[in-house]
């Protein structure tokens, strides 16, 4: 019995090791600790007995599931040196050809193994494909047989499709499903709670959940786990879509304070001596916010901005508003250089109306107070003075803003930049420093593709600059093979040009050191197939500290200061290699992506990316968007040794073919692993979504919004809906919340 006097099945909450005794611990190592879990352990994809793979596709270091015909066997064989018994094989698709090898420790075993690799015997073969003598191999994978010898299992196999489990070296695909029956076996109707409503479920003809997850994983034709899978994958975007509109409704259903714009204040006065007309977006989307933050129910708004499409103004005058409404507005930035960039962009849009109080202020003026772990001393406490009294109206800072002894005298409005670097938790410290629930103003300048937006930041309404400023520059982008010293050289004499013409250029690179184990985020380029087996690996990636003596030695660049910037460099070595290179004193900075976002020097008109091919589309974008940013057009140069026609070269087209930043999104989404992309494997919940696939089920996520949040509206806190709350919090376990604010 639980507190709310429901009566939940115990069937799905017995440990595993109470069904599987021996193998508990290895379950466990996949997640799967419960019976309940092992039912949601879905298949990932399904063997057909009839049809053969094609081997010639197989990836090298990939875990495969083979359906194969024995081609030839060797017999047993002994090792010459270790005395180790084995039998080897070939199996074939009837074009391919792959080898196998059985490693057995007693001459029994080798002899079944013998019996067993009959030729003309079809059977699914599991395990990873290795490279050995110059071919790919299968060494000691499991084995399913088609053609078992009871009468039975001729006809199960033969007639059935086959689910292929996830599995590990300890537990293989077909373990896996003998357990999965025996949980499955003894469950009846009522065993299984059901997260979805039934009234949902008949509205959207789903079905029931336990025969959907009998058809999962012992479908007796393609159809039961091809319709069970979209029943299953509904289920997932429909309790995310719940939890979203929880959410939303408590934060709507918490008071706050109205902050509308006043005639004649700061807002008016930095409108009026704006040096530039605002784009059509920036005044739509400012109309908006200021409409939202004039009511007395807290703004919940997500600003997706292209790289340089004025994002930082329009959160500007917002907080202006809030400032002149008698409110405080904090800026929360992941980084200590992009808090400090923020710092200095609006103390210069600003001018005089950010040193109120101050010799030479404007009369209505307000502060701009920085608030960061290197901020210190005298500095420090005038920060945290000017915070509490109120004298700093807009209070700039990193993960500092969150400590105890940071307070506000009246805060109204949290800007979150970068807003998919911070968690829940710390978005909601910073927001109870209010005494009534502030507004909020979450930012990126990644592109979000509708999909996710919809299933990851669906608690925040969201809007879209994509018009770019009047007399923004446009950035030409080229791939440079790093294999051809020619084009090398002629990318250096390119920045060498730039540089002469009063421009700037950055040098980005994966690595700080050459025995760095981590730098960037890098993204492993896909394996060899078997035809691009055993060749040559690639030199380890660019270090800043290596490549900037390498280009201090070069003759295109003689005679040029040559910077350095990387996140180990204290503070205020950062910020006065960031001051140096603005001013032009040391006019190539070399760095890693620290420069990624943020960064704002309108001078900087070139950018060298080395190996380009190990980052991701996204990240390439937010890079390359530090350049052009003033009236010279730019150029971004990907230096790139990834062979054509490769993963990594076809990014780098990509990316150097459009500077449509959701395009990009669109194809990053489609190329990468989906958890990726949603960050799941920062917060570790790689698995949150299991079947669901944004880049798919566009339809199906809208559908399940719809009625979760009808849901919701009825039934704020779930009272009626005990099974889809105890699923909520299955996906909130542990670390699992952080991915709801993480895109």
């Amino acid at each position: 019995m639980y507190a709310d006097g429901v009566v939940r099945s115990s069937a799905l909450d017995r440990p595993i090791g109470s069904v599987a005794a021996r193998t508990g611990p290895k379950f466990e190592a996949l997640g799967v600790r419960t019976a309940g879990d092992l039912l949601r352990y879905y298949p990932r994809r399904y063997a057909d007995p009839s049809r053969l793979t094609d081997i010639a596709g197989l990836e090298i270091d990939e875990k495969a599931s083979v359906v194969a015909e024995v081609r030839s066997s060797s017999g047993v064989l002994r090792s010459r040196s270790s005395g180790k018994l084995r039998v080897e094989a070939q199996v074939t698709d009837g074009r391919s050809v792959l080898h196998l090898a059985f490693f057995a420790q007693r001459e029994g075993m080798a002899k079944k193994f013998e019996r067993d690799l009959r030729p003309g015997r079809r059977g699914l073969f599991t395990g990873k494909v290795g490279w050995f003598n110059g071919r790919a191999q299968l060494a000691n994978p499991a084995v399913v047989w088609f053609d078992a010898d009871d009468e039975d299992g001729v006809v199960e196999h033969a007639e059935r499709p086959l689910p292929v489990y996830p599995a590990s070296g300890q537990l293989d695909s077909e373990k896996i499903a003998a357990t999965v029956q025996v949980v499955l076996g003894p469950l009846r109707e009522g065993d299984v709670p059901d997260p979805v409503p039934a009234q949902v479920r008949a509205a959207r003809d789903l079905g029931e959940l336990l025969p959907a997850l009998r058809r999962l994983h012992r479908p007796e034709t393609e159809q039961d786990w091809v319709q069970a899978q979209r029943r299953q994958r509904y289920e997932e975007a429909f309790v995310l879509q719940a939890e979203l509109a929880r959410r939303r409704a408590r934060a709507a259903a918490q008071p706050a304070v109205a902050r509308p714009r006043v005639a004649g204040g700061l807002l008016d006065a930095f409108d009026q001596r704006l040096p530039f007309e605002l784009t059509t977006g920036q005044r739509e989307v400012g109309a908006r916010i200021a409409d939202e933050i004039a009511q007395p129910v807290p703004m919940q708004r997500l600003l997706q901005g292209e790289v340089g499409s004025g994002k930082t103004v329009v959160a500007l005058r917002a907080m202006l508003q809030v400032v002149d409404a008698g409110g405080q507005a904090a800026l929360l930035a992941p980084t200590e250089v992009l808090a400090a960039q923020h710092a200095r962009s609006l103390r210069a849009l600003l001018g005089d109306l950010a040193e109120g109080g101050m010799l030479g202020g404007a009369d209505q003026g307000t502060r701009v107070a920085l608030l960061t772990g290197s901020v210190t001393g005298a500095a420090r406490r005038q920060a945290l003075l000017d915070a509490a009294s109120g004298a700093a109206g807009i209070v700039v800072g990193t993960h500092a803003l969150l400590e105890k002894t940071v307070q506000f005298a009246e805060l109204g409005l949290v800007v979150v930049d970068e807003q998919h670097r911070f968690g829940v938790e710390q978005r909601d410290r910073l927001r109870a420093k209010a005494s009534a629930q502030p507004h909020l103003l979450a930012m990126t300048a990644t592109p979000i593709p509708r999909t996710v937006a919809m299933t990851v930041f669906g608690d925040l309404e969201t809007s879209v600059l994509s018009e770019l400023p009047a007399g923004r520059s446009p950035i030409t982008s080229f791939v440079v093979p790093a294999d051809r010293p020619a084009w090398l050289a002629r990318t250096w004499s390119r920045v060498r040009e730039e540089v002469d013409k009063g421009g700037r250029a950055y040098v980005v690179c994966p690595r700080i050191t050459g025995d760095d184990a981590d730098g960037a985020d890098l993204v492993a380029d896909e394996p060899a197939t078997l035809g691009e087996a055993g060749t040559a690996p690639r030199r380890p990636p660019s270090a800043v500290l290596e490549v900037v003596e390498e280009l201090r030695a070069l003759p295109e660049l003689a005679g040029l200061e040559i910077g350095v910037l990387h996140g180990r460099l204290a503070a205020e070595d950062k910020d006065r290699a960031l001051a140096q290179f603005a001013s032009g004193a040391v006019p190539v900075l070399v760095s890693t992506t620290v420069v990624e976002v943020g960064v704002d020097v309108p001078e900087a008109t070139a950018m060298v990316i080395l190996d380009a091919d190990l980052f991701g589309v996204s990240q390439l974008h937010q890079l390359r968007g530090r350049v052009g940013r003033g009236t010279a057009p730019g150029v971004c140069l990907l230096v790139s040794g990834a062979r054509e026609g490769s993963p990594g070269h076809q990014r780098l087209t990509t990316v150097a073919e459009t500077l449509d930043g959701f395009a990009l999104a669109a194809f990053d989404l489609e190329q990468r692993r989906e958890g990726d992309v949603l960050g799941a494997s920062q917060s570790g919940v790689a698995s949150s979504l299991r079947l669901l696939r944004v880049t798919r089920d566009a339809d199906l996520i809208e559908q399940a919004r719809a009625d979760a949040r009808a849901v919701v509206e009825q039934d704020p806190e779930l009272e009626s809906h005990p099974a889809l709350r105890d699923a909520i919090d299955v996906l909130l376990a542990g670390e699992r919340e952080e991915f709801l604010d993480r895109a």
